[in-house]
């Protein structure tokens, strides 16, 4: 059955590679068509799981009018079920531009344009406006995430999509594509971690990474240039009369939610740009998700000046309604002992020195620390991070292109691409601000 973009949401078809019959691919106009539960269990389960990935965040996306037609972003969730039961399920975009995405097409959608094709609209497998890394493709098993892929290709070559880019997914995705005939392509990220050098023990086997004690602690495994500067900059805070307080859940009150938008908003503005996210998104995840959310206020002669909003992983309650199947190889509950923090939001009604990195960065890292967090993932791009130690990490991404001769000439692009990424990797490891062993 042949369905158009705003046609037929469901559209049954044998699976590629799996030999029951019963095995169907359906294409929902809207995760909200899927049971909540079902979606998160089946999320649990991967290797890669984050708080952007739930139901509750891709329906708020659409139901807040942030990622919806009107802004270029019309949602599909392509699923495989064996009768009754999911097996698999991603969410996919159709994309009319590359806003929002965090991984730059921009030139190839030019070249399109210059030999009189067009680029839009295109395929997109990834969280709208959140480069975060994580499972994209969820499924019970590899081979299911393989037929996944061949799925969600057939359905946009049926709709003469340009292309089909999964952003920011996990080691689990990549294969998946790449099993499927799909390019790789890296960008990098700078991520933060909660491991102090593991002295080795006796007999000279390294001892179990241990956690840092207090952000002092942490300061010491700097150099002495970036520990220095460091404490200038908080120094500067404090005799500024800026003082913090941190929120997390449903401590973050109506009020605080209100006021961080009213920061949150004036940082795009000033830049030129609406924010990518309403307020209804914001309310949603305050009312659907507040487990997720740490809140950070900064405070002037008792006013409120500026605030960070930082997402984490909180997986307990999505395990603890799963069936036991699904966690067998206990990978859901090493992605609960390995709890990870995602700077994601900041603004400020105020200009002072350095609360910028006070508010991104020291009182995250300071609270990950003290809450025993592994990770703080700094968000896409910044190279100025990596003097508050957030250290580069690859991001990678799969592409395919439908046009055989552009598919040529950017797996071309991407080979040298990837020489110059991983030079550019290379180059950023030797300006590590930690102190030299």
């Amino acid at each position: 059955m042949k369905s158009k973009l705003g046609g037929e949401a469901t559209s049954p078809r044998d699976n590629q590679g799996m030999a029951e019959n019963k095995i169907i691919t359906r294409v929902l106009a809207s995760v909200q068509q899927l049971d909540a539960q079902t979606w998160n269990v089946l999320l649990a389960s991967q290797s890669t799981p984050t708080p952007f990935m739930r139901h509750e965040y891709l329906a708020a996306m659409e139901q807040s009018g942030s990622a919806t037609p009107d802004t270029g972003w019309i949602a599909r969730v392509i699923t495989v079920w064996d009768g009754d039961e999911l097996l698999a399920a991603c969410p996919l975009y159709i994309k009319t531009h590359s806003y929002g995405e965090y991984v730059f097409d921009w030139a190839w959608a030019r070249a399109y344009q210059q030999h009189g094709l067009p680029y839009y609209p295109k395929g997109l497998l990834a969280v709208p406006f959140t480069p975060v890394p994580g499972s994209r493709l969820l499924a019970r098993s590899q081979a299911l995430r393989v037929a996944l892929v061949h799925a969600v290709q057939a359905w946009a070559a049926e709709q003469q999509l340009s292309s089909l880019h999964l952003l920011f997914g996990d080691a689990d995705d990549l294969a998946a594509c790449a099993a499927a005939g799909w390019m790789q392509r890296s960008t990098v990220q700078f991520h933060w971690t909660n491991t102090p050098p593991a002295p080795p023990a006796a007999g000279g086997t390294a001892t179990t990474p241990s956690r840092w004690k207090d952000f002092d602690d942490f300061l010491g495994s700097l150099n002495q240039e970036k520990r220095k500067k460091i404490r200038q900059e908080r120094r500067k805070i404090r005799a500024a009369g800026v003082s913090f307080k941190a929120m997390q859940g449903s401590d973050i009150g109506a009020q605080d939610w209100s006021f961080f938008y009213r920061c949150y908003e004036r940082t795009y503005l000033e830049h030129g740009n609406p924010p990518y996210l309403t307020p209804e998104f914001f309310a949603s995840m305050a009312s659907a998700m507040p487990e997720n959310w740490v809140m950070f206020i900064a405070e002037r002669n008792g006013q409120p000046v500026a605030s960070s909003l930082i997402a984490i992983s909180a997986l307990q309650s999505m395990i603890s309604a799963s069936k036991p199947l699904f966690f067998e190889d206990g990978q859901a509950q090493a992605a609960i002992n390995s709890k990870v923090a995602y700077g994601r939001y900041w603004g400020a009604l105020e200009r002072v020195d350095s609360l910028h990195f006070e508010a991104c960065y020291y009182q995250p890292i300071e609270w990950c620390i003290a809450n025993g967090f592994a990770r703080f993932e700094g968000g896409a791009q910044g190279e100025h991070k990596m003097a508050r130690a957030l250290l580069p990490v690859e991001t990678p991404s799969a592409h395919w292109v439908a046009h055989p001769a552009f598919a040529d000439a950017i797996e071309r692009f991407l080979q040298r691409e990837s020489e110059g990424m991983a030079q550019y990797v290379e180059e950023l490891q030797s300006h590590s601000p930690l102190r030299k062993a």
